[in-house]
C-alpha cells in the first residue's frame, strides 16, 4: 500500500495539490496554504522537502507553483480513492447522510488497508462515483474522465443532469437535499438574469431560482 510510508500531513498535501491542479495549472503556495489552513512559509518548507525527496513527490519552482510528480499523483489518487469509497460505504451501508460523511472519511482515509479498500469496493459493486457525485479513482489509480460543467454555465432551454456537488459546505449540502438537487436530478434552464447570473430552473414539478454562489458549486452533464 503506497500511503503506508507517507505521513498523514504529506498525504493531505498531496491530495490538496491534486485538487488545486485539476484544471491543469500549477498550485500556488498561497492557495495551498489557504486550502490546508497552514501558514504560507510552512507550506513552502514542506513542498521544498517533497520536491527534494528521493523519489520526489512534487515539482516546485519559486513563483511558479507546485505540481505532482507521477509518483505523487498516484499517492494522492490512492488517498482520494479511500476517501470516496469510505463516503459511499458510510451512506450506503451505515445510513449516513451525504452531509455527515466528509469528516468521518477524512479521519479514516489514511489508515484503511488495501484489503479493506478492496472489500468495500466489491461490497458496493465497484461504484464509479461517491454520494456527492465525485468520480472514484479506479483500483489501478486512474481518475475517470467526466463531461461535467458548472450549473452556472447552463443557458435557457438547455437540459442537464446533476452529476456532482462540491462537498465542503455542509449547510449547502443540506439545503440542496431539501430542494431535491442531488446527483441524478434532471434540470432545465428557463431563464437567466443578465445582471446577476441568477438561474431559474425547472425540476420535477417545481421551479426554483439559484444564484451564482450556489450554481457554481453544482456540476451537471448537458443532455443533447
Amino acid at each position: 500500500m503506497m500511503t503506508e510510508t507517507l505521513t498523514i500531513s504529506i498525504q493531505n498535501y498531496l491530495k490538496a495539490i491534486y485538487d488545486l491542479t485539476a484544471s491543469g495549472e500549477a498550485a500556488s503556495t498561497n492557495a495551498l496554504a489557504a486550502r490546508l489552513g497552514i501558514a504560507p512559509a510552512s507550506v513552502t518548507g514542506m513542498v521544498q522537502r517533497l520536491a527534494a525527496g528521493r523519489p520526489s513527490l512534487v515539482k516546485y519552482r519559486k513563483h511558479q507553483g507546485v505540481r505532482l510528480t507521477p509518483r505523487g499523483e498516484r499517492a494522492a489518487l490512492e488517498v482520494i480513492r479511500h476517501h470516496r469509497l469510505l463516503e459511499t460505504y458510510l451512506v450506503n451501508a451505515l445510513g449516513y447522510s451525504w452531509d455527515e460523511v466528509h469528516k468521518e472519511a477524512e479521519k479514516l482515509e489514511h489508515v484503511i488497508s488495501e484489503d479493506l479498500e478492496a472489500r468495500m469496493a466489491n461490497a458496493l459493486g465497484n461504484p464509479a462515483r461517491d454520494p456527492h457525485g465525485d468520480p472514484i479513482p479506479s483500483a489501478d489509480l486512474t481518475m475517470p474522465s467526466t463531461e461535467d460543467i458548472p450549473l452556472s454555465q447552463l443557458r435557457p432551454r438547455q437540459q442537464a443532469i446533476v452529476r456532482r456537488v462540491r462537498n465542503e459546505d455542509l449547510a449547502l449540502l443540506r439545503h440542496l437535499r431539501n430542494l431535491g438537487i442531488v446527483p441524478g436530478t434532471k434540470l432545465k434552464a428557463l431563464e437567466q438574469s443578465p445582471f446577476d447570473g441568477n438561474l431559474r430552473l425547472s425540476l420535477k414539478d417545481s421551479e426554483i431560482t439559484l444564484g451564482n454562489a450556489v450554481t457554481s458549486q453544482i456540476f451537471v452533464e448537458l443532455q443533447r
